[in-house]
């Protein structure tokens, strides 16, 4: 397995591990309004994933100005539940893994025509090492929203992933 594979592994595993201790909580704290970077939990989990199938997209040949066109709605599809975000989740995770098993070569470039910052030649790589960072980051901010809502979230760090088997959200 190579370095981005693993990362992207990470990423999955931080997704159901922050599932998991969601779905641990009152089924209102997902909806509940709260003032921080997104309305709601709910909000940014639909923003991960919005970004991960909008960059799923840009790896399977779709331009970023039109793969970003497809998924903004769903950056606005706010789910009832936590099994539903882990279903399109658990989806989403089974498409990259055929994904890499097509794509041995991940130094491969392709030219990305980022409408924000321009056009640039970056790597399979580069692409997947952003897109963990990315969850990373908004896991982030849903730990900083489950503490204002009054509950503990739960530790995804990456250290911790190589020590543990991977949850299964059920």
């Amino acid at each position: 397995m190579n370095h981005p594979e693993q990362m992207f592994n990470y990423h999955t595993w931080a997704n159901q591990t922050i599932l998991g201790r969601i779905k641990e909580l009152p089924s209102a704290v997902l909806s509940q309004e709260v003032g921080s970077s997104f309305p709601s939990v709910a909000h940014a989990l639909s923003h991960i994933y919005a970004v991960d199938k909008m960059w799923y997209l840009v790896l399977n040949g779709t331009g970023m100005p039109e793969a970003l066109q497809a998924t903004i709605p769903l950056n606005g599809t706010i789910l009832t539940s936590v099994d539903e975000y882990a279903d399109i989740f658990a989806e989403l995770t089974e498409q990259y893994r055929e994904w890499f098993s097509r794509h041995s070569d991940l130094e491969q470039t392709i030219q990305l025509n980022n409408p924000y910052i321009g056009v640039r030649q970056t790597s399979l790589a580069e692409i997947m090492l952003h897109l963990v960072n990315h969850g990373t980051y908004h896991r982030g901010n849903i730990t900083t929203m489950l503490r204002q809502l009054g509950h503990a979230s739960t530790m995804t760090d990456f250290i911790l992933y190589l020590y543990q088997e991977p949850v299964q959200v059920v």
